[in-house]
């Protein structure tokens, strides 16, 4: 059995790894059944989620088996990793309603058929049935609070304020680890180097509990060359919900990406082969175009299929006008957000009533979105980092803020 924790270090995924040496040798050994959580704080999972999941794709093409879990429970409190203020509180009917929408989307990215199937698993099953005294006698017996407060999740917020509730999750992902350990035999934890510290708890708790094997695994962070976390526009995430991020939207938002970051991103969110990248990024003239191109098509494809990725290739192209060619851009000053202001600076229209004539016509499109109304209005914020006009099917027109 090839061993994949050779594939994810060298796509670049692995961040840290406890016991590496016992874990690499029996991950080249044997079918391992491994988890990553997913806490249900939105009803559709981004980009940053989507690096898990492909890091469980090639496990799981290796012969392990992937557990999904999804955090119905711990979503009642709220992950303080990353946080510089409290999670807002969700009701039983909210959680309920992403985790559906999970699991829809989750179904696209793994197999659930076959020896190793991936399995899905909602924490509440387990967690809503605890009793606090069990519980803090068993589990919270075994962790030092000194130690818990060297946790980065937690240094970030002592000094706004850290409640009890929060600081107990720790302890309900390590039981969750513990869990899944006990009744499917999960030996390994894996997740964004963010959750670094409740992955190595839940590790030490099974070995001190059950002297067993258990280990732990993050990975890399999405982020740009300069640090930047990625995955966010002027609009907001990046969606794997084609009803929130247009598969469209999505396909731009590759192809979009700087130098320094796509080759870095094809190894990371794409199956496309290693000697492949490194022939597709080896040139940082404007042959990184192609790569972009091809950075955007593979995602788009994984997250929305072959169709819409031709669909949203066949777009961009006749937008950027074929092959290798540069949209014309259009810089408009402030105030202009009206569409048929926007048309006038664009040149795309003699008059307000040839725009009229356009919109009614239904020729007219900011992005995905087809303009029918004369009031209809870009804001500021979409401005600033750019929308595309589109007049009929062979005009295209990029508009920017100046």
């Amino acid at each position: 059995m090839a061993n994949v924790m050779d594939t994810l270090k060298a796509r670049g995924f692995v961040k840290q790894v406890v016991y590496e040496e016992e874990l690499y040798k029996l991950l080249g050994s044997e079918s391992v059944s491994f988890y990553i959580g997913f806490d249900p704080t939105a009803d559709s999972l981004h980009v940053g989620h989507f690096l898990a999941l492909m890091a469980m794709s090639h496990m799981q093409k290796a012969g392990h088996k992937p557990i999904i879990l999804i955090g119905g429970g711990t979503g009642k409190i709220g992950d303080p990793s990353g946080r510089s203020d409290m999670r807002k509180m969700m009701t039983d009917e909210t959680i309920r309603h992403n985790v559906e929408c999970f699991k829809v989307q989750m179904s696209r990215f793994l197999s659930f058929e076959g020896e190793n199937a991936a399995t899905i698993v909602d924490n509440a099953e387990w967690l809503d049935q605890l009793k606090f005294l069990d519980f803090m006698r068993e589990i919270g017996s075994a962790f030092s609070v000194n130690k818990m407060l060297t946790a980065e999740c937690f240094k970030t917020r002592m000094e706004k304020g850290l409640s009890f509730l929060e600081f107990s999750y720790m302890l309900m992902q390590s039981y969750d680890f513990l869990h899944l350990y006990r009744t499917r035999g999960v030996k390994l934890e894996c997740g964004g180097d963010d959750q670094w510290s409740n992955i190595l708890a839940g590790a030490d708790l099974i070995r001190r509990k059950e002297g067993g094997e258990a280990y732990a695994m993050t990975f890399t962070l999405l982020t740009t060359s300069e640090g930047k976390k990625m995955g966010k526009t002027q609009k907001g995430a990046v969606w794997l919900d084609a009803n929130k991020t247009t598969p469209y939207e999505f396909f731009q938002y590759w192809r979009n990406t700087a130098d320094d970051d796509v080759e870095k991103c094809l190894k990371l969110l794409t199956f496309v082969d290693l000697g492949e990248i490194a022939e597709l990024c080896k040139h940082r003239d404007e042959r990184i175009n192609a790569a972009k191109e091809r950075l955007a098509y593979e995602v788009t494809a994984i997250v929305h299929g072959k169709e819409e990725a031709d669909k949203a290739m066949s777009q961009a192209r006749a937008a950027f006008g074929g092959e290798g060619g540069e949209m014309p851009t259009v810089t408009v000053g402030a105030g202009v957000n009206n569409i048929i202001d926007i048309m006038l600076a664009a040149k795309v229209c003699k008059s307000k009533s040839e725009a009229r004539q356009l919109i009614t016509g239904g020729g007219v499109r900011i992005d995905d979105e087809k303009v029918s109304a004369f009031d209809y209005c870009v804001d500021d914020a979409r401005l600033a980092s750019g929308v595309v006009l589109h007049k009929g099917k062979k005009s295209h027109t990029r508009i920017v803020r100046g």
